[in-house]
C-alpha cells in the first residue's frame, strides 16, 4: 500500500510541476502558444512541445535521483530556471522568434523545440 501511495504522490507532484512549468513558460513567451496551436500553428506546437518534453526529462531524472520531496522540488525548480534561461538566450541570439513562430515557420519552431530537448537532456543527466 505504501508503494502505491508513494507512486501517486510522485505522479501528482510531477504533474503539478509540469503544469507550473507550462504556465510559466507560456507566460514568458511573447506570443500565445495555446491560441496559436488552436489555430493550427505547427511552429508553436513544436516549440512548446520540445520545452515540455525537455522539462519532463529533468523531472524524471529528479524522481529517480532524489531521496526526498524537498530535493525533488529543488531540482525541479532549478530545471525550470535552466529551461527559461535557455529559451531567453536562444531567442536573443536567434532574434525574431516571435515573428517566426507567429508566421508558423515550422523549421524555427522545430529548432526551438530541439534546443529545449537538448538542454533538458543535459540538465537531466547532470542531476544524476
Amino acid at each position: 500500500m505504501y508503494a502505491i501511495l508513494n507512486y501517486l504522490i510522485h505522479l501528482f507532484l510531477a504533474a503539478f510541476l509540469l503544469g507550473v512549468f507550462f504556465k510559466a513558460y507560456t507566460w514568458m513567451t511573447p506570443y500565445d502558444e495555446v491560441l496559436l496551436i488552436r489555430q493550427g500553428n505547427h511552429a508553436a506546437a513544436l516549440s512548446l512541445g520540445g520545452a515540455l518534453i525537455g522539462f519532463s526529462l529533468t523531472i524524471a531524472s529528479s524522481l529517480l535521483h532524489t531521496a526526498n520531496y524537498q530535493q525533488f522540488f529543488a531540482w525541479a525548480g532549478g530545471a525550470m530556471v535552466v529551461q527559461a534561461l535557455a529559451y531567453a538566450v536562444t531567442t536573443r541570439l536567434l532574434r525574431m522568434a516571435k515573428d517566426q513562430i507567429e508566421a508558423d515557420n515550422s523549421a524555427f519552431g522545430g529548432l526551438l523545440g530541439a534546443i529545449s530537448l537538448s538542454i533538458g537532456g543535459i540538465n537531466a543527466a547532470c542531476i544524476s
